[in-house]
């Protein structure tokens, strides 16, 4: 059975990316492409709805689908967990419909971010450093944001991390008690280090993604559990396998909330997507 795809912010980097690697792989058909100019009206008839758009955009293009029965994809940055909870009661009762929100779709950053929460146990002294390509529009980056989150979640009961001087500008912004520090530069891709200090050590734990190649595996494996979802998946980690145990990396629980952030605009066009889906 063919599984009708429609890609929202196609025009972008990261959209016309996922565009040609949906069209190549057997069991799916691209039936929409939508851009800043179309209506989210022209999503309909497809199965699952993949969004590439932009944080201020993602929660219109994802309530759209929700409320017009189409699952959805969501590789957008900005989906905090109050946005998580708030989707999850949105979705509480449904067995039609639901959606697969991935921070990042590279297996290595996966990875990373599984290492961090692993090692965040061991050091009370953590910080995030991420850098993005200039045009990235949010910050911190998402990817940083599930990690400090994990982390955070890994280290229950141990209180939160060492953190001195956080109310000074430049020792960046607390996530989850850890503080995270965003770089958008020219020739960068995407790239995240985690640093953990102890007494006489450090641990740096690096993931530098090279070309948008490091994508199309976690990007073919998110679809397809996009085409059955139910309810709110959160990370590629949930649905493969790591080979850790599960207090590693606790799932996230979608329940009751409200939206951090305000729906705004249509989708963005090729200027405004962007190139690293979801980080």
């Amino acid at each position: 059975m063919t599984t009708r795809v429609a890609i929202v912010g196609a025009t972008g980097k990261m959209g016309r990316l996922v565009g040609g690697l949906v069209e190549s792989t057997p069991g799916y058909d691209v039936v929409a492409r939508l851009d800043s100019t179309s209506a989210l009206s022209e999503m309909l008839g497809a199965d699952v709805a993949i969004d590439l758009t932009v944080p201020a955009v993602s929660q219109g293009v994802v309530d759209f689908a929700i409320d017009n029965g189409i699952r959805v994809l969501v590789g957008t940055s900005g989906w905090s967990q109050p946005r998580i909870d708030a989707l999850g009661h949105k979705l509480k009762g449904r067995t039609d419909v639901g959606a697969v929100i991935i921070p990042n779709f590279s297996l290595g950053s996966v990875l990373g971010t599984a290492f961090a929460a692993l090692a965040a146990r061991f050091f009370d002294s953590i910080e995030i450093v991420e850098a993005h390509q200039a045009g990235k529009v949010d910050s911190p980056s998402g990817t940083a944001v599930r990690t400090a989150e994990l982390m955070a979640a890994a280290r229950a009961g141990l209180g939160p991390v060492s953190a001195p001087h956080v109310d000074q500008r430049a020792r960046g912004q607390q996530v989850a008690t850890v503080p995270v520090h965003s770089l958008r530069l020219a020739g960068v891709l995407a790239r995240q280090d985690v640093i953990f200090g102890g007494s006489g050590e450090t641990l740096t734990i690096t993931h530098n993604t090279l070309s948008a190649e490091a994508y199309e595996r976690g990007i073919l494996v998110a679809l397809a559990a996009a085409r059955d979802c139910v309810g709110v998946t959160v990370g590629l980690d949930q649905l493969i396998d790591l080979g850790l145990t599960g207090d590693v990396l606790e799932p996230a629980v979608a329940s009751a909330g409200s939206p951090d952030e305000p729906t705004a605009g249509p989708p963005p066009g090729p200027e405004d997507a962007e190139m690293e889906p979801g980080e």
